[in-house]
């Protein structure tokens, strides 16, 4: 009876879990962007990488409306529509940043840092959150700062996706 138990039990937990709790990899990994995928509302997912960002003290510079100029420009350049809604917020952490830079000054230009959350006109009911991934160049020393860079990219998305 007691393993039976433990099997229901097991069974209620993951039910409870959202699907996107469920700690499942990115969708799309390349040398350049990692993407992540989750069934639900954008808005609800906007708001969560918004507070993702912001509860770690960080200031969001801009917010891209990137769906908007894209249906707003649609008719002049001939195009047809791409996404249902799309935003980039642009950000840089003050702490992160400054390790970054004075691992080597050049590293300026992987500030700020971007994370897009969207939908797809074909995907309606799928929320894709993905950023672009810092490749790590230089020095030992620059290397480290940069995958620590990409560390709070990964962990902002997580949290983005494990809130709901």
């Amino acid at each position: 009876m007691k393993p039976f138990f433990l099997a229901v039990l097991a069974l209620f937990t993951l039910a409870a879990l959202s699907p996107a709790a469920l700690a499942k990899g990115p969708d799309l990994e390349t040398e350049h962007m990692r993407v992540y995928s989750v069934q639900g509302e954008f808005e609800t997912y906007r708001e969560g990488l918004e507070m993702a960002i912001t509860n770690r003290g960080i200031v969001v510079n801009n917010v891209a409306h990137i769906a908007a100029m894209l249906q707003r420009t649609a008719a002049d350049v001939g195009g047809e529509a791409i996404y249902l809604e799309g935003q980039a917020y642009e950000f840089c952490s003050a702490t992160v940043s400054r390790h970054m830079m004075e691992a080597d000054v050049h590293n300026i230009v992987f500030c700020p840092y971007i994370v897009a959350v969207y939908v797809t006109e074909d995907e309606p009911d799928t929320v894709y959150v993905s950023y672009r991934r810092p490749v790590p160049v230089g020095t030992e020393a620059s290397q480290e700062s940069l995958r620590a860079v990409e560390d709070l990219l990964e962990d902002i998305v997580h949290e983005t996706l494990d809130a709901f």
